[in-house]
């Protein structure tokens, strides 16, 4: 299915002398509540089109539990092709109940579907960024004065590492056995690095890297790598911390981070960390990126079986996956600022989903993005 929106027609465009941004989004609607926040995340987008005078024309693609259905296969070669034609990607959590795992729908969506759809377009750039709005401080499972004015952009190495090295699964001695490899090459540590010195330089010129050096070989590569690349940025200063001194000090002062640069797996595991500062896991999104403007940008957080068709998730780390994308894949500049203010106004007025309560005004999905549309125009 594929449908396009622009409020103006494009001759109508062109007759009062207005540039007609025109870009293609590939749509995965996710498995439960995904659809529901999507659809937020699509009203949202329809607004910036109308506002802006832009195109956008959406292409549905199915992959997990939809895929599985239809094809028996959670990402068919079919939603690849179609997807490469794409200018982004726009994806909804995939993922069924935890008491399912085991059913073949559910089974290995990770590793068959959401590893495979980042390593096929070379996506090994991920993006995490942590603010804490004022409004939101309160909510935090940290004190107020600890979490006040965080921001903080976590990048994730994304197609390589213990995730995707050699795995073995043997008996020994009569014993079962396992491994999982990780392994980085040079190559793939520089190319991160240098995306990371680039956003320390356009934020304030701060870089830490985290590792295992003092156990790993490979963090060892990592360190030094990393300081053989940030010869080149003077105006980046470079620190290091171990992983686990790193997990305790997001706590402890995590205004002290700006940009953070680790391998796939802790950048897994601290980006979820740092997502819990704000006090919930529903408010943010995350960029997967390439060498290319081509990019996929989508929720952090899970989807949520519990609470599905009940209008009760929060689309807005689905609306902000739409800022991300106007941002880094379209340079829309002006309109990701817009839709960022919109998600920041409506939160100061108060209104909350029910992840955000009990303090402020509850609403539900539909409304929250109702409201979000609403203060785009108005921005």
């Amino acid at each position: 299915m594929e449908t396009g929106f622009c409020l103006l027609g494009e001759f109508e465009q062109q007759q009062r002398g207005e540039n007609v941004g025109k870009f293609r989004i590939g749509i995965f609607n996710g498995d439960y509540i995904g659809p529901e926040i999507m659809a937020e995340a699509v009203k949202v987008l329809a607004a910036v089109g109308e506002k802006y005078r832009h195109q956008f024309d959406l292409v549905y693609l199915e992959a997990s539990g939809e895929a599985y259905d239809k094809y028996g296969e959670h990402l068919p070669r079919i939603t690849l092709e179609r997807a490469s034609e794409c200018d982004a990607l726009l994806k909804g959590p995939f993922g069924g109940p935890p008491e399912d795992l085991h059913h073949p729908k559910w089974a290995n969506v990770e590793k068959g579907a959401i590893l495979p759809l980042r390593k096929h377009f070379n996506l090994y750039t991920n993006l995490r960024q942590t603010r804490v709005l004022p409004a939101l401080e309160a909510l935090s499972p940290v004190k107020v004065d600890v979490v006040h004015g965080v921001d903080l952009l976590i990048v994730r190495e994304l197609t390589s590492g213990i995730y995707f090295g050699a795995k073995q699964s043997r008996v020994v001695d009569g014993e079962r056995e396992s491994s999982d490899v990780e392994a980085y090459r040079e190559s793939e540590i520089r190319r991160i690095a240098r995306k990371a010195f680039e956003y320390a330089r356009h934020r304030r010129g701060k870089l830490t890297l985290v590792a295992k050096s003092n156990v790993l070989v490979s963090s060892v590569l990592w360190r030094e790598v990393t300081e053989e690349v940030a010869r080149e940025y003077a105006d980046v200063s470079l620190d290091y911390l171990h992983v686990d001194n790193a997990a305790m000090q997001l706590i402890l002062n995590p205004r002290q981070f700006d940009v953070v640069l680790t391998n796939n797996m802790f950048g897994d595991i601290l980006s979820d960390e740092a997502s819990v500062l704000s006090g919930s896991i529903g408010l943010f999104p995350s960029a997967s990126l390439g060498d290319s403007r081509f990019g996929l940008y989508e929720p952090i957080h899970g989807s949520a079986p519990s609470i599905a068709g009940q209008d009760l998730a929060n689309p807005i780390s689905a609306i902000l996956s739409v800022a991300l994308m106007l941002r880094y894949s379209f340079e829309c500049l002006p309109e990701a600022s817009a839709v960022e203010q919109a998600v920041e106004t409506v939160l100061a007025q108060g209104h909350r989903t029910a992840d955000l309560l009990p303090a402020g005004v509850a609403v539900g999905t539909r409304e929250m993005g109702d409201r979000i549309v609403q203060a785009v125009h108005s921005t």
